[in-house]
């Protein structure tokens, strides 16, 4: 196949072929390889999924021979290290007599990052790298802040109407956006690792949590429940995918006595639903990612009621917002706000969407952007 457009546009289809791995690679990144030599494409592919050749031995094995002497394009800095299920991609290059090598972004990975890079040109390889580099980093925003801090990368999911709401005062919301924005949302579930939402939202509507398109993948779900109040026929309850709840541990206000929650936890576990439990009125949900990145959740996606979204922005837990907005007036100051709670900022303090991107989903609008300064670069 003949390139083409330069360096550029290869990297550009190198991400684009990162992409298909857009679900099913977490904890690890997505990355996509090609080899070009004499003016072509000689072979390319992607990562899949853990466990699995990442996207350059891929991309050498379909080479074969032809990849002595020929340039290879990465969207991720090769990897260097054995602490891992696969051989380094690094000193699979240099065997394969790889002359060039262009690399999007270096790895954040502090067991790689700029270690690979400098084991290719120990080798007398060319390296040329930051081609489309922040376009990479956003790719796999998600890996870039899990791998540095162990925490989920968070976005905060909201579908409301045009004047703020996101549910009727009797708690109606289905449905606020259309057929197109539904889609999208149940896309986003599917690249999420987790889906975090609370008891209110699930007693409401008694939803089922799932991504809900072809080849998609189920995100664990995990419910903030203080009194243990998921009824256990309830379709969270039917497992899998993964439900986890977040409940107050025995002896704190409400809830059932504690023989009968016992009972309930035991009755749970039977079903294959896990627990964490917490200390204290509220969970600290800055503790909960902690938690959860501990269990190798790379992303969260929140869905839930005007008081998780105030909480999970007060807490400092959100890295990013997409609010579906729809072209629907709703009224009523009883009416669900989009961000509720009793605490507010003022102006000058509240808080500030960066980067921010407008697009559409049939009639709807998605608005989309980052809380502060928190992005991949």
């Amino acid at each position: 196949m003949a390139t083409g457009g330069g360096d550029t546009a290869l990297m550009l289809r190198a991400l684009k072929l990162a992409e298909k791995g857009r679900g099913t690679t977490s904890p690890n990144p997505m990355v996509g390889a090609l080899v070009t030599k004499s003016g072509r494409i000689i072979a390319e592919d992607y990562h899949k999924r853990p466990g699995d050749l990442h996207a350059e031995a891929l991309t050498l094995l379909k080479a074969g021979g032809k990849a002595k002497g020929a340039t290879l394009y990465v969207t991720l800095e090769p990897c260097c290290h054995k602490d891992k299920r696969t051989p380094p991609c690094a000193a699979a290059i240099i065997t394969a007599g790889i002359k060039k090598v262009f690399i999007a972004m270096k790895d954040p990975n502090p067991k790689v990052s700029g270690k690979g890079i400098e084991e290719l040109k120990r080798h007398g390889i060319e390296v040329v790298v930051g081609v489309l580099a922040e376009r990479a980093a956003r790719l796999n925003e998600a890996y870039v802040k899990y791998i540095t801090t162990g925490l989920p990368f968070v976005t905060l999911k909201v579908a409301m109407t045009l004047d703020g709401k996101i549910a009727t005062p009797e708690g109606r919301s289905k449905w606020i956006t259309g057929e197109e924005a539904r889609r999208a949302v149940h896309r986003m579930r599917s690249d999420a690792d987790a889906l975090l939402t609370a008891i209110g939202t699930v007693r409401a509507d008694n939803p089922s949590l799932t991504a809900r398109i072809r080849s998609g993948r189920n995100p664990k779900r995990v419910i903030i429940d203080p009194g243990l109040e998921t009824p256990l026929d309830f379709n969270v309850c039917c497992v899998p995918p993964e439900t986890i709840l977040v409940t107050r541990r025995a002896g704190g206000e409400g809830g059932p006595p504690i023989p009968a929650r016992e009972e309930k936890k035991r009755q749970l576990r039977e079903k294959g639903v896990s627990l964490i439990e917490y200390e204290g009125d509220r969970v600290d949900l800055g503790w909960l990612m902690r938690v959860l990145g501990e269990r190798e959740v790379s992303s969260v996606l929140i869905e839930g009621g005007s008081s998780l979204n105030a909480s999970a922005l007060q807490d400092g837990i959100v890295d990013k917002v997409v609010f579906f907005v729809a072209p629907k007036i709703i009224g009523g100051r009883d009416s669900l706000p989009a961000v509720g709670g009793t605490a507010f900022r003022q102006l000058e303090e509240a808080y500030m969407i960066h980067a921010m991107k407008v697009k559409r989903a049939g009639q709807d609008l998605i608005i989309e952007g980052y809380v502060g300064c928190r992005r991949a670069l």
